[in-house]
């Protein structure tokens, strides 16, 4: 169990009756008898979800109460696998901090640090998670790794892709560095970070192009998965104060509705009311992968009622994950996050369905690799990270995932 904190796995009436249950162990849990941050958190997230099904049961929303309750419940299964997807990624970790198995040592650290942070870690030293997390952070913020316009993609040759998914993750700890020192540095580095970002976005571009992002800084055209990181990352830098414009992220949105594969009519209603999103503008055949994260991407951005929402969640709901899928686990960890995000019958059967098709697929040693095709070839840190991210939908700690 993460950090020793234990959900009671009972039914509803002993979770009303004995509250929240926390067992700690001898690996840090408590410091000086005192609760750390990580318990105290859960304990609170844990309350609240009580005292929310409380009031759902109270005005009569059976269902709503026990929807509560169920984002309360973790299973044993999808607890163990966690732990031993971490206990995997901590195990490779090198000298200098990185986290990764094969290339883009930078943006695969940060998927990593993502991944820990989903389930509570912080980069404190009270275990070996919170140890590697803070060096992993520090491998991240070396000056080497960005260059002087704030591109965190050239280094490590993840181009647009990494910096997008490095900025992201830089949002998601601000304020929780270990020490003020680090927290300033993270700070430091996203200012630049994001300003790279707002630059890019600005390229002249075609019409249909115009708010996105593609592989390079100074890229003319966009494509909608590079864009979705992008688009994460100016949202949450946002949510933390930090100085991004309203217009960027309504540019974004602008994007994302050309990126719809049904024509938007002049109602701004899509002409299809079930469909998805496609990898470029004009490409009026959506694909899982990009259905999913035009979804997430439209949720984060607050349009949780757009028709767009709503079409993509249904042709989700109809075109579930196949392990076969075209960069399965990329898809997956969008998919898993947007439909929990859709709440309802969406949530319910993404949460059942991502733990049923990843947990077989963890090897022994907790990571996991793709079988085959492209995401064989980015390698097992990058499997398993998004595997993590795709089954921490019940955890509740990365803000930027939270509606």
């Amino acid at each position: 169990m993460f950090h020793d904190q234990k959900l009671l796995r009972s039914n509803a009436q002993s979770i009303f009756t004995h509250g929240c249950h926390f067992e700690r162990g001898d690996d840090g849990d408590s410091v000086g008898g005192m609760e750390t941050k990580d318990v105290r958190v859960s304990r609170r997230n844990c309350m609240a979800g009580i005292l929310g099904a409380y009031a759902s049961a109270a005005t009569g929303n059976v269902g709503q109460a026990q929807e509560d309750l169920a984002t309360l419940y973790v299973s044993d299964d999808i607890d163990r696998a966690m732990q031993k997807g971490i206990d995997y990624l901590v195990s490779i970790q090198r000298e200098d901090g990185a986290i990764t198995d094969r290339g883009h040592e930078v943006a695969m650290t940060a998927l990593s640090i993502m991944a820990m942070a989903s389930v509570g870690t912080e980069p404190v030293p009270v275990n070996p998670a919170g140890r590697a997390m803070y060096r992993a952070i520090e491998f991240v913020l070396d000056k080497r790794n960005q260059d002087m316009e704030g591109y965190f993609g050239s280094r490590d040759g993840s181009r647009m892709y990494g910096h997008g998914i490095i900025t992201l993750m830089l949002t998601e700890v601000l304020g929780m560095g270990a020490t003020p020192e680090q927290n300033e540095k993270i700070h430091r580095s996203l200012n630049d970070a994001i300003k790279l970002i707002l630059a890019a976005q600005k390229v002249a571009k075609a019409e249909k192009l115009r708010g996105g992002w593609r592989y390079t800084p100074t890229s003319r055209d966009s494509d909608l998965s590079v864009s979705v990181w992008q688009l994460m990352a100016l949202r949450s830098a946002k949510n933390d104060g930090l100085d991004v414009p309203g217009e960027a992220i309504d540019d974004a949105l602008k994007y994302l509705r050309y990126s719809y594969a049904s024509p938007i009519e002049r109602d701004g209603n899509p002409r299809d009311s079930v469909s998805g999103f496609s990898y470029t503008p004009g490409t009026y055949h959506p694909s899982f992968t990009m259905s999913a994260a035009g979804l997430l991407a439209m949720q984060v951005c607050g349009q949780y009622d757009s028709p767009l929402v709503k079409g993509a969640s249904e042709w989700l709901y109809e075109h579930p994950p196949k392990e076969s899928e075209r960069f399965f686990f990329y898809g997956v960890y969008y998919y898993a996050q947007g439909m929990h995000q859709a709440g309802g019958k969406y949530a319910e059967r993404a949460d059942r369905l991502v733990p049923e098709i990843l947990l077989p697929m963890q090897r022994t040693d907790g990571a996991w690799l793709a079988r085959g095709g492209e995401e064989r070839n980015v390698g097992a840190t990058y499997a398993t990270a998004l595997s993590l991210l795709s089954m921490s939908v019940r955890y509740h700690y990365l803000p930027i995932y939270q509606r």
